[in-house]
């Protein structure tokens, strides 16, 4: 590995505003991230129902993603991230438990080509402050999200990019979002939004 290689991929563990490093990959499904959130905590902040349909959005090499799959054994899962390499690790992992409910899309920063109203649920774990464009992700939410949906954001505790709760809430707001939901702790925590004018609290 050359050292300019290895800068880059110290630089995206550390640096705000990097991609987490694919390489790095293996880090991101150690069992002990369930301590600051596990896939079953996730399901339960969640609560989706087992006919709907989930995109979650950087996926990374997909710690969340088999738990999300088996959710929605009759709707279905998009994976979405804009590393094709973390993309490629999440579908071996998904593969390899022989879940078919699940479709995968590589990101282009800032259009998801899904019609209108597409989802129940929309997650995003640990993403956000890495996104470039938040306006353009945050208009594709609005879109893509049913009436009665929700844009399930986490941010746990050690991430260059989290975003507290308050600057969460008030990006949010300038797109049309209310929280409806919100678990855990300043350090770790889930807020669950819904758009504003279509607010259904489930």
């Amino acid at each position: 590995m050359t050292r300019t290689r290895l800068k880059n991929i110290i630089r995206g563990l550390t640096q705000a505003g990097s991609l987490f490093p694919h390489q790095m990959a293996f880090t991101l499904l150690i069992p002990l991230r369930a301590l600051l959130l596990s896939p079953a905590e996730l399901l339960r902040r969640l609560h989706p129902a087992a006919d709907q349909r989930i995109l979650e959005v950087g996926c990374g090499p997909g710690y969340f993603s088999p738990a999300l799959a088996h959710a929605v054994p009759q709707g279905e899962l998009v994976l979405a991230d804009i590393q094709p390499e973390m993309l490629a690790i999440a579908r071996r992992r998904l593969q390899k438990r022989h879940l078919a409910n699940v479709a995968y899309h590589l990101c282009d920063g800032h259009h998801f080509p899904f019609a209108d109203s597409s989802f129940d649920r929309i997650v995003l774990v640990t993403v956000l402050g890495e996104v470039r464009d938040r306006s353009a992700y945050l208009r594709e939410f609005a879109r893509l999200l049913k009436d009665d949906g929700l844009l399930s954001i986490s941010e746990t505790a050690g991430d260059p990019d989290k975003l507290d709760q308050q600057e969460l809430i008030a990006l949010l707001a300038t797109h049309g979002f209310t929280p409806v939901h919100q678990y855990g702790n300043r350090r770790n925590y889930t807020i669950n939004f819904a758009v504003a004018d279509t607010e259904q609290q489930q």
